[in-house]
């Protein structure tokens, strides 16, 4: 599995819509993931964190809105972007929706491209380190679309777990993360995979960066932060 894909949990049991959306999340570059239920949907978010969910609001054996909810309860997964898909178009419905946390909200029949443009609106909002735009903290810049990072305009080589790592702090400044939490944004496939691999991974990253690397702050009983504060 491509770790670099946009991962995208689609929860609707009508085979028809399913098609549509696995076939448009496709040619779009993203992967999809299907969850009929709700039942199947915590079973797949047990053991990944999604860069955006699809959720119909009826379900078979649980509404959408009563999963939506427990996402939001949920202090691993309530950053996840949520659109609903719901043939309920009425002002109440969307409130509704809105409010028990959705972060966009799309009625059936909905075009391939409104899909698309919504997701791609979300992802900029919510996971601003899947943006092409260039990062810059203190004296180290990052270029994602030239895959290029300098510090004081001098070019740093970085391998591949490191520059993902650089680029995801620096999406996320001031922001304190927990090992488990960096696991599961940069190594989403991670079962095998422990803690301790992030404690490394963080000092091959100050190491590359010289004394820009003190950027990298471990947060003593919680993880790790990138800031530029002194």
């Amino acid at each position: 599995m491509n770790k670099d894909r946009i991962h995208v949990l689609v929860v609707e049991d009508e085979p028809a819509i399913m098609e549509l959306i696995t076939f448009t999340l496709k040619a779009a570059g993203w992967q999809p993931v299907m969850a009929e239920t709700v039942e199947a949907a915590v079973h797949i978010l047990a053991r990944m964190n999604p860069d955006v969910i699809l959720l119909d609001w009826m379900l078979p054996d649980e509404s959408g809105l009563s999963l939506l909810k427990r996402l939001r309860a949920d202090k691993e997964k309530m950053h996840v972007p949520v659109i609903m898909l719901t043939a309920r178009s009425e002002e109440q419905d969307r409130v509704k929706g809105l409010d028990g946390g959705a972060d966009d909200y799309i009625t059936k029949p909905f075009s391939t491209k409104e899909l698309v443009a919504r997701i791609n609106a979300v992802l900029r909002r919510k996971i601003p380190d899947r943006a092409n735009g260039i990062l810059q903290l203190g004296d180290v810049e990052l270029d994602p679309a030239s895959h290029r990072v300098t510090v004081r305009g001098e070019p740093v080589d970085l391998g591949k777990m490191e520059f993902r790592l650089l680029r995801f702090f620096l999406a996320h400044p001031r922001r304190v993360f927990s090992r488990q939490q960096i696991l599961d944004r940069i190594w989403q496939d991670h079962q095998e995979i422990e803690e301790r691999t992030v404690d490394v991974q963080v000092l091959r990253l100050r190491r590359a960066l010289g004394e820009s690397g003190e950027l990298i702050r471990t947060v003593r009983g919680a993880g790790y932060m990138a800031t530029d504060e002194t």
